[in-house]
C-alpha cells in the first residue's frame, strides 16, 4: 500500500501546485474550462475560414479566365459559326422526332400482327420521306464545314483560334524568359500577330451563301411537311413550322455580329450559372455551365429524400413510440449500422445488382403503367437515388428519434389522460412537438445526400445534360451527372491554375454556399415553428 499512497499524494500535490499557479495567474477552474472549449471553437472557426479562403483564392480567378475564353470564341469567329450550328441542331432535333414517329408506327404494325419484314416494307414511303428530310440540310452542313476548317481543311475559324492561342503561349514564354533574366533568348521567341480583320473576311463574306442555304432548306422542309406520308404528323408539322420561324432571327444575329465588340464581364457569370453545357478539352470551344450538374444533384437528392424521409421518420416513430424493448435492441442498431457501410461498396452494389434489377423490373408487363417503364439505362437518377436514400436513412432516423425522445413525457401522459389512444397521441401530440427536430433531421439528411460523391459517380450514369422533363415522372429513369461527381471525376486530370481547374473550385464554392443555405433554412424553420407554438 505504500507505493500507492505515495503516488496518490504526489498526484494530489501536483494538482494543488497547478491550482496555485493558475490562482496566481488569476484563473479559476471555470476559466480553464472556458478557455479549453473556447479554444476548440476558435480552432473550428479558423479551419472553416481557411477552407473558405482557399476555395475563394483558387476559384475566383475563373471568371476572368472565362471572360477571356468567351472573348476568344468571339474574336476567332466561332461565335458566328455557332449561330449556324444552332440552326443545324434544330434540324437534328426534328430528325430525331421523325425517327421516334417511325418507331411508333413500326410498333403499331407489329402489334397488329405483321411480321417485321412486312412492317418495314410498309414504311417504305416513310423512309423515303425521312431520307429527303435529312438530306435537305446538306447545303447548310457544307457551309458550316467550310467555315470551320476551310475548303481544303487547313483554314477556317479553328485555324484562326489556333493562331491566337499559339501567339498567346508565345507571349507567356517570352515573359517567362524575361523574368528569368534571359533577354537574348526571349528575343528569339517569334510571335505572329493575328490580323482578325483579314482572317475573318471569308467568314463575313459567307452571309449570302448562308441566306441561299437557309432559303433552300426552308423550301425543302415546307414542301415535305405539306405532303407527309400516311400517319399522324400533326405535331411534327407544327414543330417544323416553329423551326422555320427561327430562321430570320439567325440571319439577324449573323448580320449584327461584330468580332470587335468586347464580351462583358457579367457574361462570364451568366454562362456559368445558366449555361447548359459542360464541355472540356474540346477541339471547338470549352464551355463551363453548371446548370445540368446542379439539376442532376437536385434530382438525385430529391429522389433520395422521397424514399428516405418516410422510411427514416417512420422507423423513428415506430422504434420510439411503438416497438418493444426487444425490437429496439435489434432494429435500432441494424438501421444505424447502414451508415458504417462504405459508400464505394454501395456504389459497386448499385452497378452490379440494383441497377440491373431495376432495369429488369421495369420490363415486367404489369408494371408498364409506371412512368418511365421500361427503361434501358441501368445507371440513372433512380438507381443513385435509391442508394442515397439508404445512406441517409440512419441520419434521419437517429436525429428524428432524438427529437422524439426530447418531447416531455407529460405531453403523452396528458393525452392519454384525456382519452386519446396511442395513434392519436403520436400523430397529434408527439410528432408535432418534435417537428422542429424532425425537420432538422430531414435537412441534414438532404445535406448528406447532396454532398455524396462515390455513389453518384458510379451509379448516376454521368451524362452531362439537363434531363428531359417532358417525360414527366419518367425523368427519374434518365442518366445524369452531379456537382460532386464532376469534381471527383475531373480534378485529377486538370492542370493547376487552368480555367478548368478553377471552374471545379467554383463548383466547390457552390456546394459550400448550398450547405450554408440548407443550414440557414433549417434554423429559420425551427425558429418560426418555435415561435408559432410559443
Amino acid at each position: 500500500m505504500e507505493p500507492t499512497a505515495t503516488t496518490s499524494n504526489s498526484f494530489t500535490q501536483g494538482v494543488l501546485t497547478t491550482r496555485r499557479r493558475f490562482r496566481f495567474l488569476g484563473l479559476t477552474a471555470e476559466d480553464l474550462i472556458r478557455v479549453f472549449f473556447g479554444g476548440n471553437a476558435a480552432v473550428a472557426i479558423i479551419v472553416l475560414t481557411l477552407i473558405t479562403t482557399f476555395l475563394l483564392r483558387e476559384g475566383i480567378g475563373f471568371f476572368g479566365q472565362n471572360q477571356e475564353n468567351l472573348q476568344i470564341h468571339r474574336r476567332a469567329g466561332l461565335e458566328y459559326v455557332d449561330f449556324i450550328r444552332g440552326q443545324m441542331d434544330g434540324h437534328t432535333a426534328l430528325t430525331r422526332e421523325l425517327s421516334a414517329l417511325r418507331l411508333k408506327q413500326l410498333q403499331a404494325a407489329l402489334a397488329a400482327g405483321q411480321t417485321p419484314a412486312a412492317a418495314n416494307a410498309g414504311l417504305k414511303d416513310f423512309d423515303t420521306f425521312s431520307d429527303k428530310f435529312s438530306d435537305a440540310v446538306v447545303p447548310l452542313r457544307r457551309l458550316v464545314s467550310e467555315l470551320t476548317s476551310g475548303p481544303d481543311g487547313d483554314a477556317g475559324v479553328t485555324a484562326i483560334k489556333t493562331k491566337f492561342l499559339v501567339a498567346a503561349d508565345k507571349r507567356v514564354e517570352r515573359q517567362q524568359l524575361l523574368d528569368a533574366g534571359k533577354p537574348e533568348e526571349a528575343l528569339k521567341v517569334k510571335i505572329e500577330a493575328v490580323d482578325f480583320a483579314q482572317e475573318l473576311r471569308p467568314v463575313l463574306d459567307s452571309r449570302p451563301a448562308h441566306a441561299d442555304a437557309s432559303r433552300e432548306l426552308a423550301a425543302a422542309l415546307s414542301a415535305l411537311a405539306a405532303a407527309p406520308p400516311a400517319g399522324d404528323f400533326a405535331q411534327f408539322q407544327t414543330d417544323v413550322g416553329v423551326y422555320l420561324a427561327t430562321f430570320p432571327a439567325v440571319a439577324q444575329n449573323l448580320a449584327d455580329w461584330d468580332y470587335t465588340k468586347p464580351v462583358p464581364f457579367s457574361r462570364s457569370f451568366t454562362t456559368f450559372l445558366f449555361g447548359r453545357d459542360w464541355l472540356t478539352a474540346s477541339q471547338w470551344q470549352d464551355w463551363y455551365g453548371i446548370l445540368p450538374l446542379f439539376i442532376g444533384s437536385l434530382m438525385v437528392s430529391l429522389v433520395a429524400l422521397i424514399l428516405a424521409v418516410p422510411l427514416g421518420v417512420g422507423a423513428a416513430i415506430y422504434i420510439n413510440q411503438v416497438a418493444t424493448a426487444r425490437e429496439q435492441r435489434w432494429v435500432k442498431p441494424a438501421i444505424e449500422f447502414i451508415s458504417a457501410i462504405p459508400s464505394v461498396v454501395l456504389g459497386f452494389f448499385g452497378i452490379a445488382i440494383l441497377g440491373e434489377l431495376l432495369r429488369r423490373l421495369s420490363g415486367v408487363t404489369w408494371l408498364a403503367w409506371v412512368p418511365g417503364f421500361p427503361f434501358s439505362e441501368r445507371l440513372n437518377i433512380l438507381t443513385a437515388g435509391c442508394l442515397l436514400a439508404l445512406i441517409s436513412v440512419p441520419t434521419i432516423f437517429t436525429l428524428s428519434e432524438d427529437a422524439l425522445n426530447n418531447v416531455p413525457r407529460a405531453f403523452r401522459e396528458a393525452s392519454f389522460a384525456l382519452g386519446a389512444n396511442r395513434l392519436q397521441t403520436i400523430l397529434r401530440i408527439t410528432v408535432p412537438a418534435a417537428l422542429s427536430g424532425i425537420i432538422s433531421a430531414v435537412l441534414l439528411g438532404f445535406g448528406r445526400v447532396i454532398g455524396e460523391t462515390m455513389i453518384v459517380l458510379l451509379c448516376a450514369g454521368n451524362r452531362i445534360a439537363i434531363p428531359d422533363f417532358t417525360a414527366g415522372l419518367g425523368v427519374v429513369t434518365q442518366p445524369t451527372h452531379t456537382m460532386t461527381g464532376i469534381i471527383a471525376q475531373e480534378m485529377g486530370e486538370v492542370a493547376v491554375g487552368s480555367i478548368h481547374y478553377r471552374a471545379l473550385f467554383v463548383i466547390g464554392l457552390m456546394l459550400f454556399l448550398l450547405s450554408l443555405l440548407i443550414n440557414y433554412g433549417a434554423q429559420v424553420i425551427v425558429r418560426r415553428y418555435r415561435i408559432s407554438i410559443g
